[in-house]
């Protein structure tokens, strides 16, 4: 295909959940938006395999209830169906179930932690709702525990609790305040399981972006940013060392794809240099039916192990099927996969005993990046995040998980594309960005559906 200096006013790079929003909201503003994918299939980790009836998402995905995720799909009217799970299941320590101590009743009647951390525990969740988290934000989760003066057993099951929100084992370097924010969502909100998995997602912001007028090219490879010589965007080359003028370019990748995008000094390099991607190891598999079907969920209190029946909330199995996620959470100090796979099987015989005879499929996922950039306290916790707009090189912006001020896993790269989209559109049309007010959402019993 040939192109014209006028035909596209912005080019995207990344067809993930980021790129696809990005998009949508800015073809929808009648910008030319070409967006390029060097994978075959869009998605990046939102992609679903289905297989044998069974929809395997890249292991567990959640969408926050409350988050700017929901928030921006509905306002792009994307149709979905979602549903909370229920937590009906296990808290593992030392290697034994006990039941889930989430309510009030449940964790004074429990003998998994100890009267002084139930005391605690009950203090900080009557309070919870309360808390301010902007000035934790340069505090991490350790100095926390510390500062509050927690117990072994009170910061043990604090731990899981927040591992369990923020998908992170890291309480060295993790912001407090950007943990405690998610926490508070999650408690406010819950989460939602989607039906047939996050490629509806996907599909749907392809639709829109391209119902819109944008062209959406997947498997191929942008290998840098063309800028003029005032440093100001002036298209993409391609792996054929072919070029694409544009006026403006949103990378929706990795902080390193980004950095090796641009391939001159920028504020990039640092940003690059300083991401410390945040890794788990997941065990996924599909069962003709489920052992236990009363234990539906399990989390490690003393081992960052992770356990949850996705179809018995959402759509993902056939008739009498169970899809299972389970989930080790990564840090540097702990990269064995061989151990990982033992652990997540040794979780599943645990909590569903038998269901090795009972498997149709199953998939191991060693080292699979959850986060591309943990949030550490040292850098100031979600606002010291950087992006979307990239200082010094005019025209050129980033989105992803990694990327702006707002919002945790999903969230923040739903929220950073759309605040790219409506900096770039006002770069292109030289007026201030547009609000990004977000509108209310509506949620009808454990169901959710856009209204």
């Amino acid at each position: 295909m040939t192109y014209h200096q006028d035909q596209n006013n912005v080019i995207i790079v990344g067809g993930g959940l980021a790129g696809l929003t990005a998009a949508a909201f800015l073809a929808r503003a009648g910008q030319r938006v070409v967006l390029y994918e060097k994978a075959r299939d869009l998605g990046g980790r939102a992609q679903t395999q289905e297989k044998h009836g069974f929809y395997f998402n890249l292991g567990p995905h959640a969408l926050y209830r409350l988050g700017e995720g929901v928030q921006i799909l509905q306002e792009l009217g994307l149709e979905f169906k979602g549903h909370f799970p229920q937590l009906n299941g296990v808290l593992i320590k030392n290697n034994q179930p006990h039941p889930l101590p989430f309510q009030p009743v449940s964790l004074l009647t429990t003998k998994v932690i100890n009267w002084p951390a139930k005391w605690q525990m009950m203090r900080l969740l009557a309070a919870l709702p309360k808390i301010d988290p902007a000035p934790l934000t340069s505090l991490t989760v350790q100095d926390w525990f510390a500062e509050q003066g927690y117990s072994a057993d009170t910061r043990m099951y604090l731990q899981a609790i927040i591992r369990l929100a923020t998908y992170t084992d890291d309480i060295e370097h993790q912001s407090a305040g950007a943990a405690i924010a998610q926490v508070q969502r999650a408690a406010a909100g819950n989460v939602l399981y989607v039906d047939n998995g996050w490629q509806v997602l996907v599909e749907g912001l392809r639709r829109r972006a391209e119902a819109a007028g944008a062209i959406i090219e997947s498997g191929a490879r942008v290998t840098a940013i063309e800028l003029d010589s005032q440093q100001r965007v002036s298209g993409v080359r391609l792996a054929d060392s072919s070029t694409r003028p544009a006026g403006a370019v949103i990378i929706a990748a990795s902080p390193a794809a980004a950095h090796m995008l641009v391939g001159q000094p920028s504020l990039i390099d640092p940003w690059a240099k300083a991401a410390v991607p945040v890794k788990a190891a997941v065990l996924d598999v599909a069962l003709k039916r489920l052992p236990r079907p009363e234990t539906t969920f399990a989390l490690g209190m003393d081992q960052p192990l992770y356990l949850s029946v996705h179809s018995a909330a959402a759509h993902l199995a056939p008739e009498g099927g169970a899809l299972i996620h389970t989930a080790k959470y990564l840090n540097s100090a702990d990269p064995d996969p061989e151990l990982a796979e033992r652990e997540l099987a040794g979780l599943l015989d645990l909590t569903q005993p038998g269901w090795r005879a009972q498997v149709v499929e199953q998939r191991f996922l060693p080292d699979m990046t959850v986060i591309n950039a943990l949030i550490p306290a040292a850098q100031g916790g979600l606002p010291g995040r950087p992006g979307p707009e990239i200082p010094g090189l005019a025209g050129l912006y980033v989105a992803g998980d990694w990327v702006g001020p707002t919002g945790m896993l999903s969230d923040a790269s739903f929220a950073s594309a759309k605040q790219a989209a409506y900096l770039a559109q006002a770069y292109l049309t030289q007026q201030q960005p547009l609000s990004l007010e977000l509108p209310s959402i509506a949620v009808k019993s454990n169901r959710f559906e856009l209204a």
